[in-house]
């Protein structure tokens, strides 16, 4: 006889599977046959009984009311601490109904995203049509993916989109949604696996036609979860602001203010202005005031726009649009520091000395109107000896003395000696129809490293006097790098015939004498990219553990409050510590301070992987009408189960498959990073030039794959069986290695041996 489910299995299969609850497909689910069914429809009598389950006959099911015992999905607070849920069994055409859960004091504490059982009872009150009661918490969301539906007989599968995952969901005939065959789809699990295995998912959402190029940044967005929609509530309560007053504001509408930003800019966050500083006993020093919007007037804490923006914690950028933190009438207008109008802003004055150190600064509440709003190229250009028509009468009183001011702070961040990487920044640029015409590196003008200069200083400051003032905030840290990946950048660097010294604590000096004396050779870009790897992610705390790679020591976000909501809770410390206003920090801030710091430290990390999942689509995209062709490039990665090589002409990342390795097989170092052919003993790292042909490039899922043509100029000849034999190309003789890869070969060796006998001494 089979084993009899208990009351909660039966609930739990019934609310996870909505769709699925008649006797006949409990019994199936739980594998009970024969005279266990009697004890089945006992059990579901019972539960009838005690409320907890109602029959309902098929004929008789309302398709637009919910069913009276419903799974639901728990939505954010209101600003008035109301919970409302979302129903995840509703079927019908009209609007989705607003349900309102009525907590009792029992009942556990429930979080956006929690999944509960729940009886509802319907009502008619403006703001909502049904009032639930908790039965059970089920849990959190169910698993997601996104990928294109397949139609079949009975329902169809979804084809993941993630690159590496081949895993099919099956989606029955009633979770379909409606989908179109070739549509791309967001779907949930909705239940066990079912015939071979497979996961059973219920489509949430149809996303359109994957071909279609603006799909791409799409498919990241929710592929990871990025709200994209503003909630009407939301978009309401942005909408009702008015701009802010001069009212507890210092008026500083007449001081030349102006925003220097991408020309493509869909905000403007920042403004500077610099002057000589006139005071006697600080000859050659320079004053340099930074505002930044006052987003904290507008995003009150508790509020529907503070709980939207902590949710999504950040603005997502890609090449086709951008997810915003704040609706537009906040981001793109009242928040935006626009030419000729005014607007509230947290203003810093910073005084420098002759040698770019900061000598004091001091914080004010106050209202601005921007002369201009600029762009890197044409403040450049003006500075440069070029000026337009906007930049000509803004040279003397304006750009000159942010530069003059910039050449002092030059001075201090070469004493400071933050870590100065050299990796070129990829910009994707599109044409009208949103295909990618080109890829473009671009370029590092004085102007963006001068306005990034000002934006640290102007961080600095904002810790600085959070420090002074004992008030809660957010420090953004970057710890050291960990011991391992330091020791496998010293062996990187042996392997190139330089030197990173140890036995001393590690200063971002010792790395920047490391990068100088690899730029102009053939290993700087692998320095650049093996530095850049050793690095621990940067994150947020209200501990302050300093930052290593700007070589700070009290660092805190502060100049971008409208696309991170880090900044937004800085602001509100200040406010708090100079006592401006209500609008400070809340009680509720600092009891989630911790929390909150983990939350947006994640939401930025989801938002970096969508990023680059995007470039990756449109890169494959860009390079799928060019199979065949050959390019050039160097290693990028090393994985046992083969290569990565990033292209020159557009820096897009494509595996050679270690399968296709030839006529040998290479064994993976992972301490050192390497393959080394096991018969001819071929080291393969780093770094190393690379001449490959494409040979895929699939844009839905951004993958990209290369055949091994040439490796530092030795050509690569495939053999049988899909491995590598060696090749007597350029550089090689039939005597063997070349005295350059012997060379290289050794070094690794004796790097390797030096590890292991540290080691053992230890």
């Amino acid at each position: 006889m089979s084993k009899l489910p208990t009351k909660p299995e039966i609930l739990d299969w019934i609310s996870e599977n909505p769709t699925l609850t008649s006797k006949r497909d409990i019994s199936k689910a739980f594998g009970i046959k024969g005279a266990a069914r009697i004890d089945l429809k006992r059990l579901l009598k019972e539960l009838e009984a005690e409320g907890h389950l109602q029959k309902r006959k098929k004929t008789y099911q309302d398709p637009d009311r919910l069913p009276p015992v419903s799974v639901l999905q728990m939505l954010a607070p209101n600003k008035d601490g109301d919970l409302f849920a979302r129903p995840l069994e509703w079927h019908g055409e009209g609007v989705e109904p607003i349900v309102l859960y009525v907590p009792r004091p029992s009942d556990p504490a429930l979080g956006e995203g929690d999944r509960i059982l729940a009886r509802l009872q319907v009502v008619h009150e403006e703001d909502h049509n049904y009032e639930a009661r908790l039965i059970r918490s089920i849990g959190t969301s169910p698993r997601k993916v996104v990928g294109i539906f397949r139609k079949g007989a009975e329902g169809g599968r979804i084809m993941p989109i993630d690159k590496g995952n081949d895993k099919e969901w099956l989606v029955p005939s009633d979770a379909t949604g409606g989908a179109k065959d070739g549509e791309l789809v967001e779907a949930e699990q909705a239940g066990p696996k079912g015939r071979m295995g497979l996961p059973k998912a219920r489509i949430v959402m149809r996303l359109g036609d994957p071909t279609e190029p603006r799909a791409v940044s799409l498919i990241a967005i929710h592929q990871h979860g990025i709200p994209d929609d503003f909630p009407q509530n939301v978009l309401e309560e942005a909408d009702s602001m008015k701009p802010a007053g001069l009212a507890g504001r210092t008026d500083l509408r007449d001081m030349p203010l102006v925003t220097i930003d991408p020309s493509d800019a869909r905000d403007h966050d920042d403004a500077v202005y610099a002057q000589a500083d006139e005071d006697p006993n600080n000859k050659g020093g320079h004053i340099v005031w930074a505002a930044i919007a006052d987003v904290s007037h507008y995003v009150r804490p508790g509020s529907r726009l503070d709980n939207e923006a902590r949710k999504r914690g950040n603005s997502s950028y890609f090449p086709d649009r951008v997810v915003p933190m704040l609706p537009d009438r906040l981001s793109g207008d009242l928040c935006s520091l626009h030419e000729g109008v005014p607007r509230a802003c947290l203003a810093v004055r910073m005084v420098l000395d002759a040698n770019g150190n900061k000598l004091s600064h001091e914080f004010l509440r106050g209202l601005m109107r921007s002369p201009a709003s600029l762009n890197y190229q044409e403040v450049q250009a003006a500075m440069d000896g070029a000026p337009n028509e906007r930049t000509e009468e803004l040279i003397h009183p304006v750009i000159r003395p942010l530069y003059a001011a910039y050449a002092a702070l030059k001075s201090a961040r070469e004493r400071r000696q933050p870590l100065d990487l050299d990796l070129p920044e990829r910009k994707i640029v599109l044409g009208e129809d949103g295909k990618v015409t080109s890829v473009d590196f671009t370029e590092r003008l004085d102007a963006h490293k001068m306005i990034e200069e000002f934006m640290v200083l102007a961080n600095v400051a904002a810790a600085e006097t959070l420090i002074a003032k004992d008030t809660p905030l957010l420090f953004r840290v970057h710890e050291e790098p960990p011991v391992d990946k330091l020791d496998s950048l010293r062996e990187t660097a042996q392997s190139a015939g330089l030197v990173l010294a140890k036995g001393q604590v590690l200063k971002t000096r010792h790395l920047n004498k490391l990068l100088h004396d690899a730029a102009g050779t053939e290993e700087a870009e692998l320095i650049n990219l093996s530095t850049l790897r050793s690095m621990t992610q940067a994150y947020y705390s209200p501990k302050n553990f300093g930052h290593f790679g700007l070589a700070l020591m009290n660092y805190a976000h502060f100049t971008s409050p409208i696309r991170r909501y880090s900044d937004l809770i800085v602001h509100r410390a200040l406010i708090t510590a100079h006592g401006w206003g209500d609008d400070g920090l809340s009680p509720v801030d600092i009891e989630t301070l911790e929390a909150t710091s983990q939350h947006i430290s994640d939401t930025e990390r989801r938002s970096m992987m969508a990023e680059r999942d995007t470039t990756d689509r449109y890169l494959a995209a860009f390079l799928s009408d060019r199979m065949g062709a050959e390019f050039t490039g160097r290693i990028s990665g090393i994985a046992k189960f083969g290569v990565f090589v990033k292209l020159d002409e557009t820096g897009a990342d494509g595996l050679v498959p270690i399968s296709t390795l030839g006529n040998e097989y290479f064994d993976f170092d992972r301490e050192a990073g390497t393959l080394m052919g096991t018969k001819t003993g071929r080291i393969i790292g780093l770094g190393m030039r690379a001449k490959v042909k494409l040979i895929e490039a699939a844009p839905v899922t951004g993958g990209i794959a290369f055949e091994m043509l040439e490796l530092e100029g030795d050509e690569m000849e495939r053999g049988s069986g899909g491995r590598m034999r060696r090749g007597y190309g350029r550089g090689r003789s039939k005597s063997g290695p070349s005295p350059r890869r012997k060379a290289t070969k050794s070094k690794i060796k004796t790097a390797k041996t030096k590890r292991k006998v540290s080691r053992k001494r230890k």
